[in-house]
């Protein structure tokens, strides 16, 4: 069996540390401890120098829920074509309506813009948000996305194994299952036994401390129980560890 090991970054330094640790796919975004938003260009254009492996950039305007509007999706067709100008492979997105359905209309206009653009698609965890998963299973399908990634509509991949194992059942190889949300080398045998995945996701976090020499007591970039000396980066071992557990 071959599995894909993708991981989810917010900087430069992560990419080399997952590729380092048997990546085999990257999620790229800007601000995980967000869940994850649009990267900027600048930031797509040089992973897809780096990498040497398939990088797909996270599309999503804004923190919150998945319920957007024409501007937010125009924002998004134009980050679309950034992705695919950069040279990255693909994108990850979602679109939910106020009662929890995808929305097909607006999730077609991305998606086709995407296809045009020889961008793979990836549908992320709003089908974690959605009503009726069954539903969006056959929906994604349709949409011709490549995989989903979800935790089984759980808070983490260990609640959501039953879930997680319907969804492979009912996505009957049209499209892969990705499990992530708290997927690690100490659950990810059990994760991919239990349910059938070919795929996971990770983040692999860690910090290291800055390399400031001053240290400026007082001032704050953001929320006040950040340490902006403190940088979030991925640990190429924790990745490691899972790319040999699935070898």
């Amino acid at each position: 069996m071959t599995y894909h090991i993708e991981v989810c970054i917010d900087n430069l330094e992560s990419l080399h540390n997952a590729i380092e640790g048997g990546a085999t796919r990257i999620e790229l975004c800007s601000s995980l401890a967000l869940g994850g938003l649009t990267p900027s260009y600048g930031l797509m254009k040089k992973a897809a120098q780096i990498a040497t492996i398939p990088v797909y950039a996270m599309i999503r305007p804004r923190q919150g829920d998945f319920l957007y509007d024409q501007d937010d999706i125009d924002s998004m067709l134009l980050d679309i074509e950034s992705a695919a100008n950069a040279g990255l492979q693909g994108v990850v997105l979602g679109v939910l309506t106020a009662q929890g359905d995808i929305d097909m209309p607006l999730a077609k206009q991305l998606i086709e813009k995407a296809h045009q653009l020889q961008l793979g698609v990836t549908f992320h965890r709003a089908i974690d948000q959605c009503s009726d998963y069954k539903q969006a299973i056959e929906q994604i399908a349709s949409l011709g996305c490549e995989r989903v990634l979800t935790s089984g509509l759980a808070p983490n991949v260990e609640q959501g194994v039953e879930v997680l194992k319907e969804m492979v059942i009912l996505a009957a190889g049209r499209f892969n299952i990705m499990a992530g949300a708290g997927l690690s080398s100490d659950n990810v045998v059990h994760i991919v036994k239990q349910t059938g995945v070919t795929e996971v996701h990770l983040s692999g976090k860690s910090t290291r401390p800055s390399n400031m020499q001053h240290v400026a007591a007082s001032a704050k970039m953001g929320k006040e129980d950040l340490d902006d000396f403190v940088v979030p980066v991925t640990n190429s071992a924790a990745i490691e560890k899972v790319v040999n557990l699935l070898s």
